[in-house]
């Protein structure tokens, strides 16, 4: 099949989100309302979302990570799919204040319960995993299953081994979003220059013995990236 076929991208993803990704009113308000109070439309796409909660399903998860909240958006798809799953909870972290109202605001719109069925957390991502840790060692909180990073490209690696570590163990998953172009702008592939500052996330996860990983590239309305996902052995 020819490249050319990308150029078709965006009318595809119209197509298959019309029949398999109706528009809902909890999620369409999460947009407006991000965009309205100046949040950037970075957010998962409706076919991502989707495939997000269905991986949800699929794994059975009942305690969900997500580094990254912005407006809420992708913390919604979770919510609604723990809720198939007989119940259970997204843990989120945000390091911005105001987008952390913003998304506390559409969560509970969308008819979830804060904080009992999604919590937001406010802070830097490295210094909340921390916090994490400690509380499950304190016996104060669960491990999780299904562990979502969305957050600044270059800790990746470093989300993903606070990750693996604060999974339940075997069946978890950890995916990590924008892996393929965090790849092509650090230059670890493609005609960029090299940033030899930047750690190449798929290497060192090759190296992890605890799981077992694949990434896949993707094209859309969103244009062209990928994500890794990886099991618990």
């Amino acid at each position: 099949m020819s490249v050319r076929n990308v150029a078709h991208a965006a009318a595809v993803e119209t197509h298959t989100e019309t029949h398999l990704v109706p528009p809902t009113a909890a999620l369409t308000h999460a947009y407006a309302n991000s965009t309205a109070h100046g949040i950037p439309m970075i957010a998962v796409s409706p076919s991502q979302g989707k495939f997000l909660s269905l991986l949800t399903s699929l794994s059975g998860a009942r305690n969900v990570l997500e580094l990254g909240t912005l407006g809420g958006y992708s913390s919604i798809w979770f919510a609604q799919a723990l809720k198939g799953n007989g119940g259970g909870k997204v843990t989120s972290i945000e390091i911005d204040g105001a987008r952390r109202a913003v998304s506390i605001a559409n969560l509970q719109h969308a008819g979830v319960r804060v904080p009992q069925e999604a919590e937001v957390l406010l802070g830097a991502g490295l210094d909340v995993l921390p916090r994490l840790e400690r509380e499950m060692q304190a016996g104060e909180r669960e491990r999780f299953d299904f562990v979502f990073v969305d957050a600044d490209w270059e800790n990746q690696w470093r989300y993903f081994e606070w990750g693996v570590k604060l999974c339940k163990g075997k069946g978890s998953v950890v995916y990590v979003d924008n892996v393929v172009r965090q790849l092509l702008e650090s230059g670890v592939v493609g005609p960029e220059e090299r940033d030899e500052g930047a750690d190449d996330l798929v290497e060192n996860v090759g190296k992890d013995g605890r799981v077992e990983a694949v990434v896949m590239q993707t094209v859309g309305a969103k244009d062209y990236d990928g994500f890794l996902m990886a099991v618990v052995k």
